[in-house]
């Protein structure tokens, strides 16, 4: 390696750990301040909360790495345009191209130790954070449930309006929707004044007793009349305790379809073999659901050999129904309003379920691209921050600060719109997760050029120069119109 080569290197590798373990610092920071709720005054061990912040770490990479690469090359880069490095480099026939040429290699280091940790270490780490998830809620039952929001426990949905107590046992106004296995929705809702949480270390029981509480229950009728009367059953109890299995909460061993956040814990393989699995069943779901709508039409047995009579006068833009009695035709009428009724019931439950279905495959796919992002992204925030450096000629922690965090903020909210929107299925999975690297490219090639011809970072020119020509050619019509 040649002496330039070492001092770029060199200069750029003690920016970049710098950087990284001052940013790492602050999103570590940040992941405190997020759970502090959840872990101050629970009487948790030190070891245990750095244990949790150890195992969350992993997580922060993928946003740590790719703002470290963009605020690293423009502050390195920044510091030889400033001390008239660069200067000096081109004096000697040393592009900026060739100067880049060592960090170049680093980059792409970097960006397959990116890809290998995004596949290995994160889903371990996902898979450890969950666990220890579970053993402090069994630890402390409170952990579980959340103020103000609905807490999905096992076959409960739960919400309180406050905890109390020294580990946050007592609940006040306590709301329950309970789940069934024979039906899909919110039927059954429990109501409590208050409530109590008791659970055991080492037990995967956790009991909630209810105080003072009514119990509805919606009732299901079988005709469509039935169901438009809305019956239900209420009933008041004194005290009722519910006892839920913990063993099932966050369990990573338990079915991925169960779990939205499961596909973090997942590598490239597996990745690839659960959205194959996902998508045969979602394509199997929807040709049942179809041949089930057809079926229910019976065009299937219908007889298509009908021969009507020759002395019918019938006129055909009345319909079919002045052919029959009153009595039959209001038959008729009832019970084509109550297939049409049952089948819309059908669609809207089914269409909740392929909705879920299709919100979960697209996570499955979002994360795997993600992957692949992450790597192709430090190359390109590279390209983006190591030219803008040597543009902007300004070194330290002020403006290329400034510009690196505008830059990753734009970069990083285009992302967090797109996969929103990928997962509601708006924009294909494939195109939310690779538009804002997508976005930044050209922005890099464009950067590269500019700086590798000694161009400034805005092209005024691009806006002057066809004014200058428009008042030019108007001063020469002027002219010409006075000879």
């Amino acid at each position: 390696m040649k002496i330039l080569d070492r001092y770029i290197l060199t200069s750029y590798l003690k920016t970049f750990f710098t950087v990284f373990i001052i940013l790492m610092f602050i999103f570590v920071l940040q992941t405190i301040w997020l759970y502090i709720g959840e872990l101050a005054g629970k009487d948790l061990d030190v070891f245990i909360i750095l244990k949790f912040l150890l195992y969350f770490s992993p997580k922060l990479v993928p946003l740590v790495i790719p703002l470290t690469i963009l605020l690293t090359s423009i502050m390195t880069f920044g510091n030889f345009a400033e001390n008239y490095e660069f200067a000096a480099m081109k004096s000697a026939g040393i592009s900026l191209q060739r100067a880049m040429r060592s960090l170049t290699f680093f980059i792409l280091l970097v960006s397959a130790i990116a890809f290998l940790f995004a596949n290995n270490v994160i889903p371990a780490a996902e898979y450890k954070s969950i666990n220890l998830r579970k053993n402090i809620a069994q630890l402390k039952p409170a952990m579980v449930i959340s103020e103000g929001v609905f807490n999905e426990l096992g076959e409960i949905n739960i919400k309180v309006d406050k905890k109390s107590g020294n580990k946050d046992q007592y609940l006040d106004n306590v709301i329950i929707h309970k789940k069934n296995e024979r039906r899909s929705g919110n039927f059954t809702v429990i109501k409590a004044t208050s409530g109590e949480l008791v659970g055991s270390e080492g037990s995967n029981i956790l009991s909630l007793i209810l105080r003072d509480g009514n119990y509805y229950d919606e009732i299901q009728s079988s005709s469509p009349a039935g169901r438009l009367k809305k019956p239900f059953a209420k009933s008041h109890f004194e005290e009722y305790m519910i006892n839920m299995d913990l063993s099932g909460f966050n369990d990573v061993d338990l079915n991925e379809e169960r779990y939205s956040n499961s596909h973090n814990m997942l590598k490239i393989s597996e990745l690839k073999q659960t959205i194959d699995s996902f998508s045969t069943s979602y394509n199997q779901e929807v040709d049942g659901l179809t041949r089930n709508m057809y079926n229910r039409t019976g065009l299937s047995t219908m007889s298509t050999e009908v021969k009507p009579r020759i002395d019918t006068v019938h006129d055909v833009n009345k319909g079919i129904l002045p052919l029959y009695e009153p009595y039959r035709a209001s038959q008729i009428i009832n019970l084509a309003l109550g297939n049409v009724n049952g089948a819309v019931t059908t669609i809207d439950s089914k269409r909740a379920e392929l909705v879920q279905a299709s919100k979960r495959l697209n996570k499955f796919e979002i994360a795997l691209h993600e992957k692949y992002v992450l790597a192709f992204a430090c190359i390109v925030l590279f390209f983006v921050g190591a030219p803008l450096g040597a543009i902007i000629r300004k070194g330290g922690m002020g403006l290329p600060m400034v510009i690196a965090i505008l830059i990753f903020l734009t970069y990083h909210f285009i992302g967090i719109f797109a996969k929103n929107s990928a997962e509601e299925g708006t924009i294909s999975p494939f195109l939310a997760t690779w538009l804002s690297t997508l976005i930044m490219l050209p922005l890099g090639i464009l950067l590269t050029y500019r700086a590798t011809t000694d161009q400034g970072l805005f092209g005024f020119s691009i806006i002057y120069e066809p004014i200058k020509k428009l008042l030019k050619k108007a001063q020469i019509m002027g002219r010409n119109e006075k000879d």
